[in-house]
C-alpha cells in the first residue's frame, strides 16, 4: 500500500523542482532537495553540487543536504523530517538519507525514468535501483513516497541531457537484466 500524501507534499516537492532548476541556472546539474520537518516547514535546501564541487561526481543533492541534516539535528527529529527531492535518490544517496535518520522521502522522478532520460551519459551514469529497496534493507523504517509530479520533475530534466548529448557525452542507456520490473 502507497505511503499517504500529506496536503503540503506538492507544494513542497515543487520547492524542491525550484531548487533544481536553480541549481540548473548556478551551471550545475538540475536537481534539487529541501528537508522539512514534521509539520511541513522549510528546514533546509541544496541543489545539486557536481560543478560547484569541483566535478564531485558523489556531490549530489540529496547525499549533500542528508549530510547537513545529520550534522544540524539529532536522529529523534530527523525521523519525523521528510526529505523531498525532484528524483528518486540514487543507492548512494538512499544510504545517506538512511544514515543521517531521515524518516521519510518524497521524490518527483523514478530512477528508472531519469535512466531512460539521460542515457549513459559520463556525468550522470544512473543506477537503477529503486531508493525503497535500499531502505528496506536497513533497520529504522524510511517511508517512500513517489514517484509523485513526474511529468513536472521529468522537465526539469529533459533539455538539459538533451543538449549534453548533442555534445556528444551520452551513450543510449544500456539494457538492464539485473532489475526486475516486479513488485519487492
Amino acid at each position: 500500500m502507497p505511503a499517504p500524501l500529506r496536503p503540503y507534499d506538492e507544494a513542497l516537492l515543487r520547492q524542491a523542482f525550484d531548487v533544481a532548476r536553480r541549481s540548473r541556472a548556478g551551471g550545475d546539474h538540475p536537481f534539487g532537495s529541501i528537508l522539512a520537518d514534521g509539520e511541513g516547514g522549510l528546514l533546509m535546501e541544496q541543489g545539486n553540487g557536481y560543478a560547484s564541487e569541483g566535478g564531485d561526481r558523489t556531490a549530489h543533492a540529496e547525499r549533500l543536504l542528508a549530510s547537513r541534516a545529520a550534522r544540524a539535528y539529532d536522529l529523534e527529529f530527523l525521523a519525523r523530517c521528510t526529505l523531498y527531492t525532484s528524483a528518486e535518490p540514487c543507492a548512494m544517496c538512499a544510504g545517506a538519507i538512511y544514515w543521517a535518520g531521515i524518516g521519510r522521502v518524497v521524490y518527483g522522478q523514478a530512477e528508472r525514468a531519469l535512466k531512460e532520460q539521460t542515457g549513459a551519459h559520463e556525468e550522470n551514469p544512473t543506477l537503477d535501483l529503486p531508493c525503497d529497496v535500499v531502505f528496506a534493507a536497513g533497520q529504522r523504517p524510511t517511508e517512500v513516497v513517489g514517484p509523485l509530479l513526474e511529468d513536472e520533475a521529468a522537465e526539469l530534466q529533459a533539455d538539459f541531457w538533451r543538449a549534453r548529448v548533442g555534445e556528444g557525452r551520452a551513450r543510449p542507456a544500456p539494457k538492464s537484466s539485473s532489475t526486475s520490473d516486479a513488485n519487492l
